[in-house]
């Protein structure tokens, strides 16, 4: 293998580091009057409601093939994901304040893997390590934002949020989950009639596929800018506990359990891991919490400045808690 250590730092100081700087250009244009709340306040519906669905949407529908896939590895990283939910929910009572639990829920289990995770991989394990990537984030990045929309419903304070007919309504109206479902058919549908269409048609008919492209790939610098536009330095020390739990929960516990227990396994005999699958996994569980959990956050009347506080410190922190894991990993052997 030809990445040397210094590779993964560089590697991670780049992928972390434009978050950071975009997130200080929104907060820098807020400062100067250019953001103004009302602004702010539309451009987190617009990320909300249109960007993040239709990114989601094309994530799950573009995906080609799904019939070699190491179901192994699925059912190993669904389950840790369940482990981690727990473990977010004992960490969730640290806070009295409701509208902060599903927050520090969702730090703990939700990572940043669409965004980081697949170049991560393939600088670690080349194309196999992208190939794997691609596999787990057909399953991990609808699950990630199912959950999330779950927990913060669940835990939102108010009539609808302790409402379970309102939890059930707030749910399945969710622009994210209907963005999850309509990609989810779109596959169904290309799985088994896509080859008696005449691929001419979907030629003439590619500047559907085009603009939705458009829309989803505006989702993660518009949801930076608008989330630094919201970011209050002063909120820091108000929010001291809080952050420490979310940033441990999510830079240190999740990939210890994560990668802990794969090592282990792998170590028996039980489930093998493959260097490729490890890389992946590393991706899965070491990367920063999601830029898109404070716009959720905000949108869905939780606290949302906590959010994009976590957003910031784990962002931050996982610089050098990646390459540790990196390094880590590779004393054991298992890269």
């Amino acid at each position: 293998m030809s990445m040397s250590l210094s590779d993964v730092f560089i590697f991670s100081v780049n992928a972390i580091l434009p978050l950071i700087l975009i997130i200080l250009l929104g907060y820098f244009l807020k400062e100067k009057g250019f953001f103004t709340k009302d602004f702010l306040k539309i451009g987190n519906k617009l990320v909300f409601r249109v960007c993040l669905p239709t990114l989601l949407f094309c994530n799950i529908a573009e995906l080609e093939n799904i019939r070699s896939i190491p179901w192994h590895a699925v059912l190993y990283v669904l389950g840790v994901i369940v482990i981690l939910v727990i473990l977010g929910y004992f960490m969730s009572k640290l806070t009295q304040d409701e509208n902060q639990k599903g927050v520090l829920m969702q730090c703990v289990f939700r990572s940043n893997f669409a965004l980081i995770g697949v170049p991560l991989a393939e600088l670690i394990a080349g194309s196999e390590g992208v190939t794997a990537a691609a596999i787990l984030s057909a399953f991990t990045i609808p699950l990630y934002n199912i959950l999330a929309v779950i927990v913060l419903t669940v835990f939102k304070g108010g009539e609808s949020g302790n409402s379970v007919k309102g939890q059930v309504k707030g749910i399945l109206h969710n622009p994210l989950i209907i963005g999850v479902f309509l990609g989810i058919v779109v596959l169904l549908l290309k799985m088994t009639v896509s080859d008696k269409i005449p691929e001419k048609v979907f030629e003439d008919f590619r500047f559907i596929k085009t603009a939705l492209n458009y829309v989803a790939r505006s989702a993660t610098p518009l949801s930076l800018l608008v989330l630094g536009g919201q970011f209050e330095f002063s909120k820091v020390k108000g929010f001291r506990k809080q952050i420490i739990a979310g940033t441990v929960g999510r830079t240190l516990l999740a990939p210890m359990i994560g990668l802990g227990l794969a090592f282990y396994l792998t170590k028996k005999g039980i489930l093998v891991f493959e260097p490729a699958i490890f890389a992946a996994l590393i991706s899965l569980f070491a990367t920063p919490v999601a830029v898109a959990s404070a716009i959720m956050a905000e949108e869905m009347e939780n606290d949302g400045q906590l959010a994009a506080q976590l957003v910031v410190w784990t962002s931050l922190i996982s610089v050098f808690t990646l390459f540790g894991f990196i390094f880590v990993a590779r004393l054991l052997g298992v890269l």
